[in-house]
């Protein structure tokens, strides 16, 4: 027995070997009716055994946490096997089943309408294709690991074709990819976008502009490489051979999306020679590039193997997310591009946004995460009373973190440590998702001290004590309203078509306390009539605290008298000043920080 038992486990491996040799799954993409907004999917599956086959389209985007329900957006569906045409039938909202009647080879046909055009969703025009791959391919249920083909067809005078996926030789316009989450990972451009091209740190970098835009590319090259070093610097490595970014231009864009070694960005594409959009448009390079470590190998527990026909919850995107948003700007200081008194001015802005924003004593660092498929990506006119971005608070705690280790080792080690101590562990050793219990426990291990003291913001909506952590730097936070005595009616206001009509209402102030609503206009105040937001901004400027307001709304056609009593402006307006005595510990520790 035991000398044929290996014999027999080398016949069951070949036996399994042939049997998926014999299985191939391939797509054909083209476009008949671009300017319509079509993208016609051919897939054939071959060697599959069985009496019916399951096919699946996913419903979200990884990264992108909500269900967006790609199903919504195909039509035509049919199926034809050994050239017969085969029944199926739909068995719920993404899951088309096909009774194979013994075929051998399976051909699946189908459109996907596509006009959206953000980082996560498809779009096809005339002049261009967007795939966002989730919402375009199929997967046989059960063979989410089986490797894939992919064939382009380019429309008309279309002559590019843009994507992170390997080519395959000898074969033009087909690729390959080894399982379908690469595939679900592997945005795809097609048309006849600019491409220019630079190597640093051994990885060949590919960016992509579509929508032309007034950008300098020797300066995009020169300036993303020094944002691709500094980030590799941290982690140790870069994971990728190749990387491509695709950059949508638009009149008015912004947003990105991480993949496993590319990235889609939205950007203005008249914006690129002003400083502000310049540096916003690094801003977003440096964050979507370094999710190529946080996220997409280092990772929350839950985030992958994905269930692409269901939420994934995860209590820790401030670490995948707000780390993240952290960095973007520090990697923008290390890079040369922000100055430490920009750096601080910065850092200062993101602390007045979240300690503005009432959400942040109502709703956890962890419930925002968790939640994030039903609040982050549907807010609606009470979401910044009720909850607080996993970005900018996360990455709030990234800096409490980062300062906390830096002076517990005395300027040694700080969070960049961490995250490569982490990435090497769980990613390069481990290759599995870390639980949040093992990031606490690696940071306290490199700092030599507990943290508990920062980790406990996570899970309780509390307010900060940030001077007590930008003290171990030698530097103060100040806020410049504290001991103003101004009045505040807690509203915003916008003008739609000369009316002045409330987009805003903040907890705790006069108009929420006064019953005043979102979408109420605003006709006068104290029986004067108002022209425009000023004269409302005008007479609140005047007021005092207490004063009381005598308010004419108009409430879905229905005039309404509201008596509103003003309260103190407790909005914060915050900067970051050095300590003029900070001692020699003190300025190590800055120094270590802003890499000074």
């Amino acid at each position: 027995m035991m000398n044929s038992y290996p014999k027999l486990l080398l016949l069951m491996m070949l036996s399994t070997t042939l049997a998926h040799a014999q299985e191939k799954i391939s797509f054909e993409i083209s476009f008949v009716e671009p300017q319509a907004h079509y993208v016609e999917v051919k897939m054939e599956i071959m060697g599959n055994s069985g009496d019916q086959i399951d096919l699946k389209m996913p419903v979200w985007a990884p990264g992108s946490y909500l269900i967006r329900e790609f199903p919504k957006n195909v039509e035509g569906f049919m199926a034809k096997g050994d050239g017969e045409t085969l029944a199926f039938s739909k068995i719920n909202k993404n899951t088309w089943r096909i009774h194979r009647n013994k075929s051998k080879k399976i051909e699946v046909h189908y459109r996907v309408y596509a006009f959206e055009l953000s980082v996560r969703t498809s779009f096809v025009d005339a002049t261009h294709a967007f795939l966002s791959p989730t919402g375009i391919f199929m997967y046989v249920d059960n063979m989410i690991s089986h490797p894939a083909e992919i064939t382009i067809l380019p429309y008309s005078s279309w002559e590019k074709i843009s994507t992170g996926l390997q080519t395959m030789a000898g074969k033009k316009n087909v690729f390959y990819a080894p399982n379908f989450d690469v595939l679900f990972d592997s945005p795809i451009e097609v048309g006849n976008q600019d491409i220019f091209s630079f190597i640093a740190e051994g990885v060949e970098h590919e960016v992509v502009m579509v929508g032309g835009g007034n950008y300098n590319s020797a300066r995009l090259k020169e300036d993303i490489a020094k944002i691709v070093r500094e980030e590799t610097k941290i982690f140790g490595e870069n994971p990728n051979k190749r990387y491509v970014f695709i950059v949508h231009n638009q009149s008015s864009g912004g947003g990105g999306l991480e993949h496993l070694n590319s990235t889609v960005l939205g950007a203005s594409r008249e914006a690129y020679n002003k400083e502000n959009g310049y540096l916003n448009f690094l801003g977003l390079v440096s964050h979507e590039y370094f999710h190529l470590w946080n996220v997409k190998r280092l990772r929350p527990e839950n985030l992958g193997p994905f269930n692409y026909d269901a939420e994934n919850y995860t209590s820790d995107l401030w670490i995948a997310e707000g780390f993240t948003a952290y960095y973007d700007n520090l990697v923008l200081l290390r890079a040369g591009f922000l100055d430490e008194d920009a750096y601080l001015r910065v850092l200062a802005g993101d602390i007045t946004t979240v300690e503005n924003r009432p959400g942040n004593l109502i709703q956890s660092l962890s419930e925002s995460s968790f939640d994030a498929w039903i609040k982050q990506y549907r807010p609606n006119e009470n979401s910044l009373n009720t909850t607080v971005t996993y970005y900018s608070k996360g990455a709030l705690i990234g800096m409490l973190l980062d300062l906390s280790i830096l002076h517990a080792t005395k300027g040694r080690s700080g969070l960049d440590a961490v995250m490569k101590a982490m990435y090497e562990q769980y990613y390069l050793k481990e290759d599995r998702g870390y639980t949040r219990s093992e990031f606490i426990k690696m940071a306290e291990k490199i700092a030599g001290v507990s943290l508990q003291d920062i980790f406990r913001y996570v899970d309780v909506a509390q307010p900060i004590d940030y001077n007590q952590y930008l003290l171990y730097a030698g530097l103060e936070l100040i806020d410049v309203k504290k001991d103003t005595e101004k009045a505040f009616l807690g509203l915003k206001t916008v003008n739609q078509g000369g009316r002045i009509v409330i987009s805003s209402v903040f907890r705790g102030h006069g108009a929420w306390n006064g019953g005043l609503n979102v979408d109420d206009e605003i006709i006068a105040v104290n029986g004067d009539r108002l022209g425009t937001i000023d004269d409302l901004d005008r007479i609140i400027e005047a007021a005092k605290p207490n004063d009381q307001l005598t308010i004419l709304i108009s409430r879905d056609g229905i005039l309404q008298q509201l008596s509103v009593t003003l309260t103190k402006n407790d909005t914060k307006s915050y900067f970051i000043m050095p300590l003029e005595n900070a001692s020699p510990a003190q300025i190590a520790v800055r120094k270590a920080w802003l890499s000074l």
